[in-house]
């Protein structure tokens, strides 16, 4: 998706995915040539080539709230550090990107108390690059609420354009974690710190109900039983808030997930409800209730399902031209461990490729 996000103007020279039907849907889609399969770990510099961008969007699970907490020393997200390692090897090679783009959870900024953040922009310090955060939620841009961490990484050979940075931090990019993360750091590393300016999008084209399919391919309506069953275990104000979609005059949708509560000392799996014109953060479908649920009322009408792998791909800003797999968990696998097609085409445009021609600009005119 980093690919699709990233347009037709570049040209990926390396991939890498761990997972093979990643690997897979990857080749089905853009080709064979790049798309090397297996543990970033065993990836040996010398075989990379030269690249201006280096973008890894490194397992989340060890930095999400659902996730075990194990930070940077999770087996997971512990994959930073190869990945660090490889970029350092190039640089001895004199072959390091210019730019480095590090994407994940937002919990990334507070995990083991902020120890972690501080140590990943530490690695990037040593390794001659100034650095930045920007928190930029997918709703902006999609009908998903998907907030999630961008550490851009720039090289300190880089003479940066005092249009991309700002002298102070800004909304809604440099939310209130962004800042905190930022004063939690030791000096040397604050001294290099960069705000910065990314625009604010124009307002979003499509909600929720807009990417909706009435003859999914992937899912099927539930019966009315099921939908029965699925509103029986809404709490008194989930509930509520169907009941108040049904007197709209108009259909409208919402998402579901199921979520384990305690209430009166017992745990309880509630069905909870959002009717925003968002959809809420697709995840990776490790159970049952990690797959999103919607439901559609018309009146009286009320008609429930799961989300179907084209409307996640949908939420994720990829064309219907996107080959999908076949199966609907490694479809909606792919899709909820991705990244934002449009949020990485707006970074993209107004920063990454900004750099980019800054430097090269820059070097031609030191080269003459």
């Amino acid at each position: 998706m980093v690919r699709q996000g990233l347009g037709p103007g570049w040209q990926c020279a390396f991939a890498n995915d761990y997972n093979i039907k990643k690997v897979a849907t990857y080749r089905k889609n853009w080709g064979a040539s790049e798309m090397v399969p297996g543990d970033i770990r065993k990836v040996e510099a010398s075989s990379l080539p030269t690249a201006d961008l280096a973008w890894a969007s490194f397992p989340c699970q060890d930095f999400s709230l659902a996730g075990a907490g194990a930070g940077l020393k999770g087996e997971r997200s512990g994959t930073f550090y190869p990945f660090w390692k490889l970029i350092t090897n190039l640089k001895q090679l004199g072959r390091a990107p210019r730019v480095v783009v590090l994407e994940n959870v937002s919990g990334t900024l507070t995990s083991h108390g902020g120890k972690d953040f501080v140590a990943i922009c530490r690695a990037l310090s040593d390794g001659g690059y100034r650095t930045g955060a920007l928190v930029v939620d997918a709703a902006l841009f999609v009908p998903q609420s998907r907030p999630r961490l961008f550490l851009f990484a720039v090289s300190e050979s880089v003479d940066v354009p005092e249009s991309l940075t700002l002298d102070d931090p800004a909304s809604p990019f440099h939310i209130r974690s962004v800042k905190r993360a930022h004063a939690a750091l030791p000096p040397d590393l604050a001294k290099s710190w960069i705000w910065w300016s990314l625009p604010k999008p124009c307002a979003r084209a499509e909600d929720f109900i807009d990417i909706i399919e009435e003859h999914p391919d992937s899912v099927r309506w539930h019966s009315p039983k099921e939908t029965a069953q699925l509103l029986a275990m809404m709490s008194p104000i989930n509930r509520a808030k169907v009941d108040e979609t049904m007197k709209a005059g108009r259909r409208m949708v919402g998402g579901i997930y199921k979520r384990t509560r305690r209430e009166k000392g017992r745990k309880v799996q509630r069905a909870e409800v959002r009717f925003d014109n968002l959809s809420g953060c697709l995840r990776t479908p490790a159970g049952g209730s990690s797959r999103q649920l919607i439901i559609m009322t018309d009146g009286e009408n009320i008609r429930s399902r799961l989300i179907s792998s084209r409307e996640t791909a949908r939420l994720m800003g990829l064309p219907d031209s996107y080959e999908l797999p076949d199966a609907y968990n490694e479809a909606y696998h792919l899709t909820g461990d991705g990244v934002v097609v449009p949020v990485v085409r707006h970074l993209a445009k107004h920063l990454i490729e900004p750099l980019l021609d800054a430097s090269i600009q820059s070097s031609r005119e030191s080269a003459a």
